[in-house]
């Protein structure tokens, strides 16, 4: 009597598992019996060949897939080898579908300052107040570059430097660009600098310094010394790698190396460093 007793409310259990669960309705009037053998699948049809000297078709061959899409890099490097100028890179960075990023931020960050002042300083991507505004280093590190240029002679109002970055448009939460971002907007900025023809290029921090440079080394390593930049119809333009004003804000310590770096430009520009 126990043991019916028990089994009972085993079963009453259950039960309750399966309304808890949504189950509140039977499928069958009876439950099946599940130890019962399952009858046998009948085997298919064989289905006879068409006699030899028959007229009958062939079976028709599977329509060949849709072509794909070229892949984003390649699609990139396209649309910015046939910008004529600068104001076709920007409609064709614009108009660029590839990466995910245009859909997060607020507005494109070309360029800044003057194409043919000479000077180019390339950095890494856009910040919020970069996003806002739709213009490259106008927060708090683009303020110390400016004062810091503005020291050697260089001032952006006065058209002495033109300045872009790597991202035209600002990374989510201002997180460091991926390698796979970077590699998809470098033919963009390859063009930019083609179409400005600069005769010296400043790479801001490790980001613009790896990728146009196309190196391994941190920018502690990089930089204090002049390298060369490939750029089709321009040749290999010098190009000098400098600490990021963002990583000044955050060690202090660090400007006296980008102050040394910043009067080596000076002297490339006055004609008394044949380096640059």
């Amino acid at each position: 009597m126990a043991g019916m007793e028990a089994e009972r409310a085993s079963l009453l259990a259950a039960l309750a598992l399966q309304l808890d669960w949504g189950a509140t309705e039977a499928l069958a009037l009876t439950p099946p019996d599940r130890s019962a053998p399952r009858p046998a699948t009948p085997a298919p049809a064989p289905v006879a060949a068409p006699p030899r000297g028959s007229d009958a078709a062939p079976p028709r061959a599977r329509p060949p897939a849709p072509a794909a899409l070229p892949p984003a890099t390649g699609r990139a490097a396209e649309a910015a080898a046939a910008a004529a100028d600068l104001a076709a890179l920007r409609a064709a960075i614009i108009a660029f579908d590839g990466s995910a990023l245009r859909e997060t931020a607020t507005n494109l960050v070309f360029a800044d300052g003057a194409p043919d002042s000479g000077l180019m300083l390339i950095g890494e991507a856009p910040g919020a107040e970069e996003d806002r505004l739709g213009r490259p280093f106008v927060g708090p590190s683009g303020q110390l570059l400016d004062r810091m240029l503005a020291s050697v002679g260089l001032r952006r109002e006065e058209g002495g430097f033109y300045i872009a970055n790597i991202l035209p448009w600002r990374p989510p939460g201002n997180r460091t660009p991926t390698d796979g971002e970077i590699a998809l907007f470098l033919p963009f900025v390859l063009r930019h600098i083609a179409l400005a023809r600069p005769r010296r290029i400043v790479l801001l921090g490790g980001t613009a310094a790896k990728a146009l440079l196309r190196a391994k080394d941190g920018i502690t390593r990089l930089r204090g010394r002049w390298h060369g930049v490939a750029v089709e119809g321009l040749g290999e333009v010098p190009a000098l790698a400098t600490l990021h004003p963002a990583f000044l804000l955050r060690n202090p310590a660090a400007k006296r190396d980008a102050w040394a770096d910043l009067l080596m430009l000076r002297r490339s520009m006055d004609g008394e460093d044949p380096g640059g």
